[in-house]
């Protein structure tokens, strides 16, 4: 276990840490915006391979044909971001027989892991041995406990990997500031079960979920995370950008645009809503969504 800046530092490393210039990257889209400058940075090369669209599941056949002998690294998200889709105990066995013949190693964005919501169980790669033998698994003090500012986070490897970490992360970060490392650890001593997380943000989801439910966007599953995508085609004929745009600026709710999250671009009419807020805060939200 090796503390961290946050886990936008611990993917940043650990890239840094395996990638070699020529060495190709598999990032399943959409996906978190730091993953491709970081592999760029390393000198690897980005495959991108889509997510069933509409249900931003992974599609296992695509990456089968994606993978090949200069496949150095993929990067899994779950909870994933943008579209709050959580992986199945299923999907990580067809993950893990996929790359058993290949020496493809694994990053793991965890950082919404316990956020996970109706019941399900986070299949996290540390479950799943023949997974976890090959992988980097990136979790985030800051997600977990609503303290992002204080950028800390930790990364999970085996051993011979977590040298290779740590042979970056001495001369790109050293230490993690000590209070903040000392003010976590004590928290911890008497925090609640992490179950707790979930509850926690599942009850914002469903209030929030409630709400847009009123208006005339068209909300997306969510699974996980604290993201709620929507769909707002029966509102504008506007590029997602460009509504979003609008959105933040005239009608006073701040969104993302789902189209900022792949490399084309290309609009579907989605936008990424935050339901990490007070409930008076969603309530106003909700408010000024219900006119549109």
């Amino acid at each position: 276990i090796t503390i961290t800046a946050g886990a936008t530092q611990a993917i940043f490393t650990t890239l840094l840490s395996i990638v070699h210039p020529g060495d190709e990257v598999i990032l399943l889209t959409p996906c978190y915006d730091s993953y491709e400058p970081s592999i760029l940075l390393a000198g690897g090369r980005v495959v991108h391979v889509p997510l069933i669209e509409g249900t931003f599941r992974p599609d296992f056949t695509a990456i089968s044909a994606a993978l090949s002998q200069r496949t150095r690294a993929m990067i899994i998200n779950s909870p994933h971001n943008p579209s709050g889709t959580v992986w199945s105990a299923e999907d990580m066995q067809k993950l893990s027989a996929l790359l058993k013949p290949t020496a493809t190693l694994l990053i793991a964005d965890e950082v919404y892991e316990h956020m996970v919501f109706d019941g399900q169980v986070h299949q996290s790669i540390s479950r799943w041995p023949e997974l976890a033998e090959r992988s980097f698994v990136i979790s985030s003090f800051g997600k977990t406990l609503h303290v992002t500012g204080w950028k800390v986070g930790f990364v999970v490897a085996p051993q011979a990997l977590s040298t290779e970490f740590r042979k970056v992360h001495q001369f790109n970060v050293f230490s993690v500031n000590s209070a903040i490392q000392q003010g976590l650890a004590s928290y911890l001593k008497n925090f609640h079960p992490m179950s707790k997380v979930a509850d926690f943000y599942q009850a914002k989801r469903d209030f929030f979920l409630q709400g847009l439910r009123q208006t005339r966007l068209k909300p997306l599953p969510c699974q996980g995370s604290y993201f709620q995508c929507v769909n707002y085609a029966a509102i504008s004929d506007q590029s997602e950008e460009a509504f979003c745009t609008w959105l933040t600026e005239k009608i006073g709710v701040a969104a993302i645009p789902v189209s900022a999250f792949y490399p084309d671009r290309q609009s579907q009419h989605l936008a990424r809503l935050c339901f990490a807020k007070k409930e008076t805060t969603l309530a106003q939200a909700i408010h000024k969504l219900s006119y549109l």
